[in-house]
């Protein structure tokens, strides 16, 4: 029988001394980002996003640029159907068929357009002599009021700048209006353009949910709610901010045009009236710019037929309407339908107005307006929650929730 081992004799196995120190460490490696600072880091990947996102905005300007004899009526049917949408829907709650709402309202924008373009046409054509009479009776005599002036100008002085500043008007002015195209083809783009917008305007009219729901089916399916939701919303932003305009602009062209018809009254008559008015609604599109420089054209207007003294007169009620318009409609009214800084306001019509001109300060508010509400929509989730948003979720301020207070009780 054999003997169980003492474990105490078992031999001690032999010591292994610095057995750490006989492997070697492997060897780390140090990548070109190592040696790159953090933040460095940071702002490359930021730069880099930045880039791609302004290479895409500025690919799609160039070509809404280049394609613009569609851009700008495809835009102008945008915010007529903004205008005329609502009410055809409410037409068609009331009763009516869907073919007579659409029809009432297509042959009402085409009444009111070919209303107000007789209006101009006339009163402008019936005054136009007139004016420039007088024009030149005014030039003539602010000419002989700088020879007698201390200045010491001579008659050529005085034409050569008359002539620089008409032919800088000129020039700029056919660059806002013409954008690339000549004046004898001028006509007939704007008349095709009339009626392609007409067109559009009377397809959205029709079947505008089924056009859009045919867009949202070229994104893939899990993008489709964000986008479908994202357009809803912009689309109640853009008809709130075209009807709150159309008040604004009213407000302007009636005040405006009531303080030419009164100074007319007390001065011996303001020509053109009825055409400044026009112009000053059309014009208040445009925030900022539009009434500024139409109430300048009746403060020439006032100069011409007037004197001076009227004219300053007109000029205070021009300025008199621009601050009811900027310190109380437009806060209360367009601030609640487009949540735009004022900054980003004259900088988006300072901004569209180099790249396109006329068109690209008239379509530019409305643009960032859109696209403010519809990123602002998808960035913060709304489209899991609220798949659907009406009008109060776009017009409605942003309440922040407050931070509860530390031992407060709920």
């Amino acid at each position: 029988m054999a003997r169980a081992e003492d474990p105490a004799a078992r031999p001690a196995p032999p010591a292994r001394a610095h057995r750490a120190a006989a492997v070697p460490a492997e060897p780390t490696s140090v990548t070109a980002d190592d040696h790159v600072a953090p933040g460095m880091r940071i702002a490359a990947a930021w730069s880099w996003r930045i880039l791609v996102v302004a290479a895409v905005i500025a690919l799609v300007g160039f070509l809404i640029v280049q394609l613009r004899l569609v851009a700008i009526p495809f835009f102008v049917a945008l915010l007529l159907a903004a205008l005329l949408v609502p009410f055809s829907n409410w037409l068609q709650r009331k009763g009516w068929p869907k073919w007579l709402a659409v029809t009432v309202n297509e042959l009402a924008l085409v009444a009111v357009i070919a209303g107000l373009i007789t209006v101009v046409v006339i009163q402008v054509r019936s005054g136009l002599p007139d004016l420039q009479a007088q024009t030149m009776a005014k030039y003539e005599e602010l000419k002989e009021i700088l020879l007698l002036s201390p200045l010491q100008l001579s008659e050529a002085d005085i034409e050569g700048y008359f002539d620089g500043l008409i032919t800088s008007i000129s020039d700029d002015t056919s660059a806002l209006v013409e954008q690339g195209l000549d004046l004898a083809s001028l006509g007939g783009h704007i008349l095709a353009g009339t009626l392609l917008a007409l067109f559009v305007t009377l397809f959205i009219l029709i079947d505008g949910r089924g056009i859009w729901n045919w867009l949202v089916k070229v994104f893939p399916s899990r993008a489709r709610p964000a986008i479908m939701g994202a357009g809803e919303a912009g689309w109640l932003t853009l008809s709130t901010f075209v009807r709150v305009q159309i008040f604004v602009a009213a407000i302007d062209a009636v005040g405006i045009g009531l303080g030419a018809f009164i100074l007319g009254l007390f001065y011996g008559g303001f020509p053109l009236v009825i055409p400044i008015a026009i112009a000053v609604f059309l014009a208040s599109f445009v925030p900022v710019v539009g009434a500024v420089v139409s109430g300048g054209l009746a403060v020439f207007v006032a100069l011409v037929y007037l004197g001076p003294v009227p004219a300053l007169i007109m000029l205070g009620i021009v300025i008199l309407v621009q601050q009811l318009e900027g310190h109380v409609l437009q806060p209360l009214l367009v601030g609640a339908a487009v949540k735009v800084h004022p900054v980003a306001v004259v900088l988006a019509v300072a901004t569209g107005g180099f790249v396109a001109g006329i068109p690209g300060a008239l379509f530019a508010v409305p643009l960032v307006a859109v696209l403010n509400v519809m990123v602002g929509y998808i960035a913060r989730g709304d489209w899991r929650t609220n798949p659907h948003p009406s009008v109060a979720d776009v017009t409605s301020p942003i309440v922040l929730p407050r931070r509860r207070r530390a031992g407060a009780t709920s």
